[in-house]
């Protein structure tokens, strides 16, 4: 088995941070299954990140639920998304 994070970040309109903020925390992942974590944090310049940790068989290939892009007034550019593998540290 292989944890695998799922990084989703975008940037919220102008004076929409707030507002991209509460979205992204509303977002019900679909799926039967809830990821082992998930975090959602804030930055500079009204960006939003999630992030999501899954335990799977398939590793970074596996087909998991990802967040959608909100609706494009809320944004200001595509959502950038990331997918990590963990590696054990010897």
């Amino acid at each position: 088995m292989a944890t695998v994070t799922l990084m989703w970040e975008a940037r919220a309109a102008e004076g929409r941070g707030a507002e991209l903020l509460e979205w992204a925390r509303a977002q019900v992942l679909p799926g039967p299954a809830a990821p082992l974590r998930r975090e959602t944090f804030r930055a500079p310049r009204d960006r939003v990140l999630v992030m999501t940790w899954w335990e799977t068989a398939e590793g970074l290939g596996a087909e998991l639920p990802e967040l959608p892009d909100p609706d494009a007034g809320l944004i200001t550019r595509p959502v950038h998304r990331w997918r990590f593998e963990s590696v054990t540290c010897t």
